[in-house]
């Protein structure tokens, strides 16, 4: 198939060289030329504006992916395809955006007969390899239009064994992609995945600090322990209930440097927690460990502890995320 990729940062320009290696044609656009060079080496085709890009496009309909950063850049570019763009196109919308942003954009351009996709995607800098999990909303025909691509990008079964009891349940879910609901659906499934990130880091930051802290000396010494964070992080990876990509994230950054001296703990928060909590409220719904998790991040950027320290290490080994400097 052909896909067109506007954004070519860290996930945008992998997910061009995933789909390539799978046999998918693309061409690619970006703000920054510089950053569709190595692309083209690879065999992408690029594009000098967003018309140009619509513009190469030769098979129909188009199918067009946008990764870039959500709010007014994103805004500012689906309205500039929905001008560009032909009836029975399908626009992707596969950054972080707010949901219900989804669900206006998807009735804007329905009144010009393009569809429009939103796809939230998990798998970071590490998804050329891994391949990315996916999260679809918008209109079953278009899905099953794309499926060639979303398979391409879906990490597959791998060896994570069967769920039982799944027997006639879609078997794509298997593979790492699922196509969620209408449109909205897809980055509402993937907000809530991110706010449960959220806890889950923070659970385990909050676990390693309270390790580090044992050799306090304001403790009784008989209750004195100098623990080895990298070696507690290493046997937890190896058959424990806690074993997860997150601690192997953890594992690798302690080995480097148990004292985590590379980061100075300030943590941003890039929206979906925000948005998960709200959600929460909507619904009247308890969310009390993400909530706490959400200001724990608010918290971070006054004052740090060894549990900032950990959350900054697994977000720049998981996405790429470098810290934001001191004001």
């Amino acid at each position: 198939m052909q896909l067109g990729m506007i954004g070519l940062g860290r996930m945008g320009a992998n997910i061009v060289r995933r789909l390539m290696r799978a046999g998918h044609s693309c061409v690619v656009y970006d703000s920054d030329p510089h950053a569709a060079e190595a692309l083209a080496s690879e065999g992408a085709v690029v594009a000098g504006s967003l018309a140009d890009l619509v513009h190469r496009l030769d098979q129909r309909p188009r199918a067009v992916w946008v990764m870039l950063p959500a709010g007014k850049i994103t805004e500012q570019t689906v309205a500039a395809l929905g001008e560009l763009m032909q009836p029975d196109d399908i626009l992707i919308d596969g950054g972080n955006t707010y949901y219900k942003d989804d669900i206006r954009r998807a009735r804007m351009l329905a009144a010009k007969g393009i569809r429009y996709m939103d796809v939230g995607t998990s798998g970071g800098v590490w998804g050329l390899e891994r391949g990315y999990c996916l999260m679809v909303g918008g209109d079953t025909a278009a899905f099953e239009f794309l499926d060639p691509i979303f398979a391409a990008l879906a990490p597959g079964a791998g060896n994570i064994p069967r769920t039982q009891d799944r027997d006639g349940r879609d078997p794509r879910v298997e593979q790492g992609y699922l196509h969620a609901g209408p449109s909205g659906a897809g980055h509402f499934v993937k907000m809530i995945h991110n706010g449960i990130e959220y806890g889950m880091m923070q659970a385990m930051a909050e676990g390693f600090d309270i390790l580090r802290n044992r050799a306090s000396e304001t403790l009784p010494e008989t209750e004195r322990f100098d623990l080895d964070l990298a070696d507690i992080a290493e046997v937890w990876r190896r058959g424990s209930v806690v074993t997860s990509w997150l601690l192997d994230l953890s594992a690798e950054a302690l080995a480097r440097d148990e004292r985590l001296q590379a980061f100075s703990g300030h943590v941003e928060d890039s929206g979906e927690g925000r948005w998960t909590i709200e959600a929460a409220i909507e619904e009247a719904v308890p969310a009390d460990v993400l909530a706490a998790a959400l200001f724990t991040r608010f918290r971070s950027r006054q004052q740090h502890t060894f549990a900032e320290k950990m959350l900054s290490a697994m977000r720049l080994g998981f996405g790429g995320h470098v810290e934001r400097p001191k004001r």
